[in-house]
């Protein structure tokens, strides 16, 4: 049973509007939608929502004990098994090199053409901005993506730019970045919490290697929810930042 908790007017956000069927997430590496997101793409799909991944890169310099070439096919195979746990069955991979993806031109015209090849209503990422509301510097990788596919969006609808990367899609309502420090909307996420943890578990080798705080997925994801919940006025919550 939910718990009714209350939040106040300086706290409190928008709802995540739900009203569409579409949707492309686009991140830089494999666990990315997994630290807060996946619990609200579990519950989109219960609801009958499409959603397609696009992983710009294979996460292959991830794990500093282990050959990229080693680390590459094992984080998209657990990436895949990450996506199935949310009942996400369309996965891409674009190939770019972790750790070193470049904002510019090239990327935004394979983001563009994932756009106008999966047509989506809405486009999911992660937080881009310079950190996650603390100390600490967001990953290159994070900020380039997040950027680029602002950029895309709008060159995807663009019938005269990247003409050869597919039909024009305008189509694409508004992107959301989870976990963004300015968030301004939230989803209830109180009944599919559970399939999130398992979703990010999933990583296994990853977790293995990355250890500390952030290996433990159940204990780190409660943390953010719970205070997220008592933004939205619900038990457990994911955020996101949603520009138009």
């Amino acid at each position: 049973m939910k718990t009714s908790i209350a939040v106040s007017e300086a706290n409190a956000l928008e709802l995540f509007p739900e009203d569409w069927q579409r949707a492309l997430a686009v991140v830089a590496h494999p666990d990315d939608m997994e630290y807060g997101a996946a619990a609200a793409v579990a519950k989109w799909t219960a609801q009958g929502k499409h959603i397609t991944y696009v992983l710009v890169s294979d996460g292959e310099a991830g794990i500093s004990t282990m050959e990229p070439s080693k680390v590459g096919p094992l984080r998209r195979a657990e990436q895949i098994a990450s996506c199935e746990i949310v009942g996400v069955r369309d996965v891409e991979f674009l190939g770019r090199p972790d750790g070193l993806i470049v904002e510019g031109l090239e990327l935004r015209a394979d983001l563009a053409a994932a756009i106008r090849r999966h047509q989506p209503e809405v486009v999911l990422s992660i937080n881009f901005r310079e950190n996650f509301g603390g100390p600490g510097w967001n990953h290159a990788d994070h900020r380039a993506v997040g950027r680029a596919l602002l950029d895309a969006v709008r060159d995807a609808a663009n019938p005269w730019v990247f003409t050869d990367r597919g039909d024009a899609w305008d189509g694409v309502r508004f992107v959301a970045f989870g976990a963004s420090p300015m968030a301004t909307h939230g989803v209830d996420t109180t009944d599919t919490f559970d399939i999130g943890v398992r979703s990010l578990a999933a990583h296994r080798a990853y977790l293995e290697a990355l250890g500390g705080d952030m290996a433990d997925p159940d204990a780190f994801l409660r943390r953010g929810a719970t205070a997220a919940g008592e933004r939205m006025g619900v038990e457990l919550a994911a955020l996101f930042e949603i520009i138009l």
